[in-house]
């Protein structure tokens, strides 16, 4: 709820200091207008304020800082000290992943039996020879222009993509790439278009920069263009955050007319699209449409691409490709972070990459995780939950019967040593209560049987 945003922004900017303890709040009209928001949303987030403690309201003059009694900030903050005051961070799916169970089917990770281990060993030996001074080098901020370079060919040769080493940053992961976008483009209380559902670790990285979301519902045949444009000329969001292709959670893909529509209103919006492509690769029946930084000739289009999730994950190699204005401003943002992803592992990956060997094992992984996506098609079946099976990518999209007790399932499957992603935290409303989204790429075929019919024997039981 959007005034919920609003009471987030003035508890945060409490917790700061900016305002001290007697000191009159903004009027409702003034806020309202400096938030570009509704000034019933203001009213009802400084009522809030009210009935929490942290305000009170003088009558025909508005509303102040409570004081605040130091016994009760030290119960609440049992440990204050500068730099303690930043209490909004939260990563949902991260919570999640922590929880060890036996099955595990929220982690959108592929098996690492199923990684070319043996042969990546041979390439680490390969690197250390050609580079023998490599550990004790620095890469630099915007990444090793070797693989850079190599980088862009690739994206020449496969998208027709007019690009260079320069409109390359090397990230460390793709939730790196999320971040530093967010920290450039964001200021508290910022509309931005994201899909419902949506990757809930990039909700989470904008709610901590203090976006305020315009969600747009993803469908098997795309978005609502009219209604992306009604929010784009109405609101001026700062950028739209996709995931078009075999889409987390839902493994939709956009079709090529609509990706193409999307870069046209973006430019007639000035409105940033922010592409992120985990899974492109990860395709079963046919290759996915190019993505939309293909047709993006105004530089309107920042395209995330992951590349080691199928390699070696713990490589963490990831891509922003854009035009220079922007990687120059994320170069910056990546220089202060931590001044470049290491140097080692962008050349253990450079030259794995580009090998015979890295083809080979995309077409063989592409089979077994066909075949797992169809195991679990298969144990799900009987269920009468309903989907749409995923024409690529890692993750199955479930809908459970309405007013199934999710929470109280999900507790039950992590005492039963299984795991799975709530829809809601997939939700920028976070309404989506009988979805949940289910992982087939990470544990064994013999586990994902044993897993699933458990997780459906526990749904049963909770009828």
């Amino acid at each position: 709820m959007l005034f919920r945003q609003v009471y987030d922004y003035i508890i945060t900017r409490l917790e700061r200091q900016v305002w001290q303890a007697d000191e009159k709040l903004p009027s409702i009209r003034q806020l309202a207008q400096e938030l570009g928001v509704n000034r019933l949303t203001v009213l009802k987030a400084y009522q809030l304020l009210k009935q929490n403690g942290k305000a009170y309201v003088k009558e025909k003059s508005g509303y102040y800082i409570c004081p605040i009694d130091p016994k009760q900030m030290q119960d609440e903050h049992p440990e204050i000290h500068p730099g303690s005051f930043n209490g909004h961070l939260k990563n949902n799916l991260s919570e999640i992943h922590q929880v060890p169970v036996i099955y595990q089917f929220s982690q959108a990770l592929i098996d690492p039996n199923l990684l070319p281990n043996l042969f990546l060993s041979e390439y680490v030996k390969k690197v250390f020879d050609i580079y023998p001074k490599l550990m004790g080098t620095y890469s630099t901020a915007q990444g090793d222009e070797e693989l850079r370079e190599h980088l862009s060919q690739y994206m020449v040769r496969h998208h027709k993509a007019q690009l260079t080493s320069s409109d390359l940053l090397i990230t460390t992961g793709a939730q790196q790439a999320i971040d530093l976008i967010s920290r450039n483009y964001i200021r508290p209380l910022d509309a931005i278009l994201v899909e419902r559902p949506t990757y809930s670790a990039a909700l989470d990285t904008f709610r901590s920069y203090g976006a305020r979301f315009l969600p747009v519902d993803i469908t098997p045949e795309g978005y609502d263009l009219e209604k992306v444009e009604m929010l784009m000329k109405q609101y001026q969001p700062r950028f739209f955050y996709m995931n078009p292709t075999f889409h987390n959670p839902t493994g939709y893909t956009v079709p090529s007319g609509q990706r193409k529509q999307l870069v046209e209103l973006a430019e007639r919006y000035q409105c940033l699209l922010i592409e992120d492509d985990a899974f492109h690769d990860m395709f079963f029946d046919q290759t996915p449409p190019p993505p939309m930084f293909t047709y993006d000739t105004e530089g309107w289009v920042v395209y995330i691409r992951s590349f080691s999730k199928y390699v070696a994950p713990g490589l963490r190699i990831s891509a922003i490709i854009g035009r220079k204005a922007v990687i120059a401003q994320l170069t910056t943002a990546k220089s202060l972070a931590d001044n470049g992803t290491p140097l080692v592992n962008q050349k253990i990956f450079l030259h794995y990459f580009e090998s015979e060997r890295m083809q080979q094992h995309l077409e063989k992984l592409r089979i077994a995780l066909q075949i797992r996506r169809d195991i679990m098609e298969e144990e799900v079946a009987a269920t009468g939950w309903k989907w749409v099976s995923p024409k690529g990518g890692l993750n199955l999209w479930l809908k459970l019967p309405d007013h199934f007790p999710v929470e109280s399932f999900l507790n039950e499957c992590f005492r039963q040593s299984v795991s799975f992603v709530p829809g809601t935290i997939c939700d920028p409303l976070k309404e989506m209560r009988e979805w949940i989204r289910l992982s087939y790429s990470f544990v064994n075929e013999g586990q994902l049987r044993e897993g699933i019919r458990r997780l459906v024997d526990i749904a049963r039981s909770m009828k």
